[in-house]
């Protein structure tokens, strides 16, 4: 056996070694250690956001205050129309562009059933006939959620100074103050809450 074969085999079996140790650090690091450090302080400083910002209700999950929901066969407060049927597995848009034919098509053809729904000819806020960009956005702006306030108020029997003081009681601000929004979901908790007062 030539000198250069055993040098050559001998620095492949230590360069298969140091691989080998490399990768099992690595993975023991990156896939084992690294997750688990991250989930331990996840679930001690942000237990709530840790398991997903689940939401309950009479002592069940009603949904997440992340994710939206389809509230089209309820009386309650209605959420941005979905480009994905509010299918959490696969967010998306509808990739429309603004000229789009169709786009144009489904704005207004919501544009045309809220303001039947309320029976005027109100302007529409914006993120009521239009998608968000990941489909499942679970919030609405102050102004969407007024806009409903005379059919929610129609629809459920509430007053509509109820329902507008409940929208003001979940109002949420974005940076800065500027930008005033509700979430969808624990809006129509309330909402609920209203109505069993009520009976």
């Amino acid at each position: 056996m030539s000198t250069s074969y055993t040098t050559a085999s001998v620095g492949l079996r230590k360069s298969l070694l140091e691989t080998s140790v490399a990768f099992v650090f690595l993975t023991a690091v990156t896939g084992l250690l690294y997750p688990a450090l991250t989930t331990g302080i996840a679930q001690t400083m942000m237990r709530d956001q840790a398991s997903g910002s689940l939401v309950f209700h009479d002592g069940r999950v009603v949904g997440s205050s992340l994710i939206g929901q389809d509230w089209t066969k309820t009386p309650f407060f209605q959420t941005r129309p979905s480009a994905v049927a509010y299918d959490g597995a696969s967010s998306g848009a509808s990739n429309l562009g603004p000229t789009n034919p169709k786009l144009i098509n489904d704005v207004q053809s919501r544009v045309k059933a809220w303001q039947t729904l309320r029976g005027d000819t109100t302007p529409v806020p914006g993120d009521l006939v239009t998608t968000s960009g990941s489909g499942l956005d679970p919030h609405i702006s102050r102004a969407a959620a007024l806009y409903q306030v005379p059919v929610v108020a129609r629809r459920t029997g509430l007053s509509e100074a109820a329902l507008t003081a409940l929208i003001e009681e979940h109002d949420e601000s974005g940076l800065f103050g500027r930008h005033h929004y509700v979430n969808v979901l624990n809006l129509n908790i309330g909402v609920q809450s209203l109505l069993r007062k009520a009976s």
